[in-house]
């Protein structure tokens, strides 16, 4: 594995730069410093089109939404929405979760790890079981267990589940994570970003690294032609399907291990020193 100071992992023409948010691009109070917003102002001077990609709702995406340029496109929920940021978070692209399917995955779960609280992400917002644990940026949020939340009357009547998170008070992140995989992996996609033992599924082959494909591929792009920043498991897909790819300083073991390169950490803007490398590169400026 090379660092960001090694020039030899940048591909020979960049054309779209794939960042996470969280623990990635943003820095741990949530902002974004001024280095990183000139380096992705560049990036897309130059024609690179910059895409974020992260496990976050679009409704969320007020951190970044000021730092969109051009194509003003960014793929949300772990691959299950794309979204237009310059159309307030307008949904352009939906890749569900089937109801019953979520369903199923709570019962798994429930009799894998006793003590599983869950909640539900919907396009039109997040709903969550007495359990979980609170999300105080929704407060509209309808509290009533998994059933309820994933109930409808009428087959396609209701909003679209984009996202199901599974909490435990007591297992390991990682154990947690491997425990649902095996009881449950042919049902959904599993995948992790909080510190926590709070687990996100999606669709069976939603991933942030599928969706980028399609993205990619409806763009002529290819994947030698991207360049991929992460720090969590739910980035791994991901870097591993990106040309080039980078774990920041601050990253998992099992990132660092499936990126092709590493920059330093999200607080001293490592997205940024490796942007600056690949302008430098292709405008031949030292």
């Amino acid at each position: 594995m090379t660092s960001a100071t090694d020039p030899r992992p940048l591909p020979a023409a960049t054309r779209l730069i794939a960042t996470d948010l969280d623990g990635t691009l943003l820095r741990d109070d949530k902002s974004v410093s001024d280095r990183t917003v000139a380096a992705l102002a560049a990036a897309e001077e130059a024609g690179i089109e910059v895409f974020f990609v992260t496990g976050r709702p679009a409704r969320w995406m007020d951190v970044v939404s000021e730092h969109v340029h051009r194509h003003g496109l960014a793929i949300c929920a772990n691959g299950a929405a794309v979204v237009d940021l310059h159309a307030g978070g307008e949904v352009l692209q939906v890749r569900p979760l089937d109801r019953k399917t979520a369903l199923a995955v709570v019962h798994v779960l429930r009799d894998a790890a006793p003590g599983t609280s869950f909640a539900v992400e919907l396009t039109t917002g997040i709903h969550y079981e007495p359990g979980y644990p609170p999300f105080h940026l929704d407060p509209g949020a309808t509290v009533a267990t998994a059933e309820k939340l994933l109930h409808e009357e009428r087959p396609g009547e209701s909003a679209p589940v984009i996202k199901l998170l599974a909490q435990h008070p007591e297992l390991a992140p990682d154990a947690f994570l491997s425990l649902a995989r095996t009881a449950a992996g042919e049902l959904a996609s599993f995948t992790r970003s909080s510190p926590t033992a709070l687990l996100e599924i999606s669709g069976l082959g939603v991933s942030k690294a599928s969706t980028l494909a399609l993205c990619c591929a409806q763009r002529g792009i290819s994947a030698d032609e991207v360049v991929a920043f992460g720090d969590m498991p739910n980035d791994v897909e991901m870097l591993t399907w990106a040309g080039t790819s980078y774990a920041m300083g601050n990253a998992h073991p099992d990132v660092i291990a499936a990126a092709s390169g590493r920059t330093v950490a999200n607080n001293e803007d490592g997205v940024a020193v490796v942007i600056e490398q690949i302008l430098a590169r292709q405008t031949g400026t030292p």
